[in-house]
């Protein structure tokens, strides 16, 4: 089933972005017909018995991720992608970055087995709430006046909020946090991690 809120989600993506996002909706729904639409946190997500997956557009690039990734056959690998690009197919700036349509139905199909057998992620949330970083007030201000802003710092990966969250608190004075402030919130803009320049 689709949903009209992410006909226009598409649509208002960047060019290069907006084949990518086409292509992966049709991947998703030609491996699970009974695949539902829907938006969540400012992107498109996909359901079936359950988050599926989800799909966003950013300036520079797409990204696509499984909500059972931790639990799938090559969840190693899908896990390093998600710390760079939050998605685990990685980093996607043209149709040529995506594995073959092949392997991604493939992919769906484990996840859509994943979601009929019931199966949680409920360990590793508990890990997840234990080692989350708390964003100091001052910061969640900032970032509520930049819709996009905080569309992107919500779906970043753990280690990217508790970095952006640690090198703010580790500044000695105001000036220096109102600079890092001020950095963070335009590299998040970008949908880059705090450590982006260093990422390849």
């Amino acid at each position: 089933m689709k949903d009209k809120r992410i006909d226009t989600y598409i649509a208002k993506s960047p060019e290069y972005a907006q084949p990518i996002l086409e292509h992966l909706r049709e991947l998703v729904h030609s491996a699970c017909a009974d695949a539902v639409e829907t938006m969540k946190w400012g992107m498109p997500f996909m359901e079936y018995q359950g988050p599926l997956c989800k799909m966003a557009a950013f300036k520079a690039h797409c990204s696509f991720g499984f909500w059972t990734a931790a639990l799938m056959k090559d969840s190693s690998e899908l896990e390093k992608n998600q710390n760079t690009a939050r998605g685990q197919l990685g980093k996607i700036t043209s149709l040529k970055d995506l594995p073959s349509d092949k392997k991604i139905i493939k992919l769906i199909k484990e996840a859509v087995e994943l979601n009929e057998k019931v199966i949680k992620v409920a360990s590793k949330e508990k890990k997840t709430k234990t080692m989350e970083v708390a964003t100091p007030n001052y910061f969640i201000a900032a970032l509520k006046k930049n819709k996009k802003v905080v569309e992107h710092f919500e779906v970043f990966a753990l280690s990217h909020r508790k970095e952006y969250n640690a090198w703010k608190m580790d500044a000695k004075t105001d000036a220096t946090k109102n600079k890092r402030m001020a950095q963070a919130i335009e590299w998040i803009e970008n949908g880059n991690g705090r450590n982006w320049k260093y990422e390849k």
